[in-house]
């Protein structure tokens, strides 16, 4: 049950890029949130939720897997992802995005933060060497952090040239 749980249902065992297809459900959580109207507290609460599940989980059951697997980083474990994914999020609650841009947004939060966690620029590879599944986790927190923080610039850009006159 711990490495089905760390390995969001299954995602983490498939092949390729496991940290991808942890990615998707926050993305996907995300993107209907906003495209069926949810209001900004509903959206924020629900990301908050995510981050912590993903959290949760990823520090409560990876020490298990990471001593079932003898790696020190399985891949098998997506919570990280899913909880750096959900942070990534977070503060685009407070931007209004209008219903036609939502999709470009969302594909963007996710891109970004693939980018920074496959990039880890400083101080992200620095976290990874917490112990057990803290520095699994921290690094794609701060991840999310950058790839939040880079998301909200361009959409502030966006609609600062974009704007109706």
């Amino acid at each position: 049950m711990k490495r089905l749980l760390a390995s969001c249902f299954g995602l983490g065992l498939l092949p390729g890029a496991p940290g991808t297809f942890g990615s998707l459900p926050p993305t996907i959580i995300f993107f209907f949130c906003h495209y069926f109207g949810a209001s900004a507290i509903s959206i924020l609460t629900v990301l908050v939720v995510l981050v912590l599940a993903g959290s949760v989980v990823c520090i409560r059951f990876t020490p298990a897997v990471i001593a079932a697997t003898g790696k020190k980083d399985p891949r098998e474990v997506v919570a990280d992802e899913f909880a750096g994914q959900a942070a990534a999020f977070l503060l685009l609650s407070a931007i209004p995005i209008e219903h036609k841009q939502i999709v470009i947004v969302t594909i963007l939060g996710f891109l970004l933060f693939r980018l920074f966690d496959i990039v880890k620029p400083w101080p992200i590879r620095k976290l990874e060497k917490l112990p057990n599944g803290w520095g699994i986790l921290a690094d794609d927190l701060l991840a999310g952090v950058y790839a939040g923080v880079v998301l909200v610039v361009c959409c502030k850009l966006w609609i600062l040239w974009f704007a109706p006159l």
